[in-house]
């Protein structure tokens, strides 16, 4: 679905701007931008070939070190073919790149998936295309699936509203929207992942949580029996913390994949946001053919050790089931204590 939608976005742009290919782009400023058109145009090449080259060359630490350069005298007929010739680039690196590549990209957590590419790589040609229609004096709106394709994995803390692009535009400092505050400033999140020994923790994005709680499989490749009803449910909170407006997607749920073979075996996450105090609670599950082998204690001292790292979180907590043993010797290994029991069970506390 990803790379389709790369191949869509790149053909939208190309009917909306081709009315104006004999215009002189160089002498038109993009609408908001201190960019003249020609520029606008080549950034979103550059932009699109650089995400290609990225996910399929599996960069680690920085971007690949190379420069997008026009022939001198490329016209603009020959510039929109460059944006049709890198956007298949991506789209066609999105399609192969293995389920679990992650490369390189700076914000805010210094990479991103498949998902996360084409996502970026769509934003940039349907933005920047707006830009260059303002100010070529042009009409374009891309479809509204494209805008939620983008909100829903690369803006999960902006509230949905009930037009994806204006919604879209309101987030990248670009329109209004009835109710909110414009925006000077902004920055896309790609999905959080933490490292463990044996596992990943992959932030599960209000794209995945919308489809597990549907009943799909949220995009993760489950051993048998998975996910389990508790990720779901966890999911179910998420996305209405998302559709709210509230939600923040570091304290959000993480669906726990195996290294071995990239299928996910669990679920772990926060029930939400640390309270004034620095206190945040911490819940978790495993598809029944995942438990016994510790991963659930390497997962929670994986997600704990990242939480309490953090100046806004002083204390994790956990509540589990008076009669869950085995659950209880999870939390016990990853270091907290039983400080009181209460209705739902016993409380268990790590303190930073």
């Amino acid at each position: 679905m990803g790379g389709d939608y790369v191949t869509e976005s790149v053909a939208g742009c190309l009917a909306a701007l081709r009315p104006a290919v004999e215009r002189d782009w160089t002498k038109v400023r993009a609408a908001g931008l201190e960019w003249n058109c020609h520029e606008t145009a080549v950034h979103i090449a550059d932009d699109l070939i650089a995400y290609a080259a990225n996910l399929a060359g599996r960069a680690q630490d920085a971007y690949v070190p190379f420069e997008l350069k026009l022939d001198e005298g490329t016209d603009n007929a020959g510039l929109l073919h460059v944006i049709e010739t890198t956007g298949a680039l991506l789209a066609a690196a999105v399609r192969t790149a293995p389920r679990e590549t992650r490369a390189f990209h700076p914000y805010p957590f210094r990479s991103a998936n498949r998902e996360g590419f084409a996502a970026m790589g769509i934003a940039e040609v349907v933005l920047h295309t707006r830009d260059l229609a303002g100010g070529l004096g042009l009409a374009y709106e891309p479809p509204s699936a494209l805008a939620e394709f983008v909100l829903t994995r690369l803006f999960p803390h902006v509230q949905p509203g009930p037009d994806h692009w204006r919604t879209l535009l309101w987030a990248t400092g670009r329109g209004e929207l009835p109710g909110r505050t414009p925006l000077t400033e902004w920055r896309w999140n790609n999905n959080l992942v933490l490292s463990a020994d044996r596992l990943t923790l992959q932030g599960i994005t209000p794209a995945a949580a919308r489809d597990l709680v549907a009943g799909g499989d949220g995009g993760f490749e489950w051993i048998d029996g998975g996910p389990f009803d508790g990720t779901r449910e966890a999911s179910g909170f998420l996305l209405k913390a998302y559709e709210g407006g509230v939600h923040r997607p570091e304290f959000g749920v993480f669906a726990l994949v195996r290294r071995e073979d990239g299928r996910a075996i669990g679920g772990i996450g926060f029930h939400g946001a640390p309270d004034e105090e620095g206190r945040a609670e911490i819940g978790y599950d495993l598809v029944e053919g995942g438990r016994g082998n510790g991963y659930a204690t390497e997962a929670l001292r994986a997600l704990s050790q990242w939480a309490l790292a953090r100046d806004d979180v002083r204390t994790l907590f956990a509540t589990v089931e008076r009669d869950n043993l085995p659950s209880q010797a999870v939390v016990t290994r990853a270091g907290f204590r039983k400080v009181s029991e209460v209705e739902e069970g016993l409380a268990y506390e790590l303190r930073d």
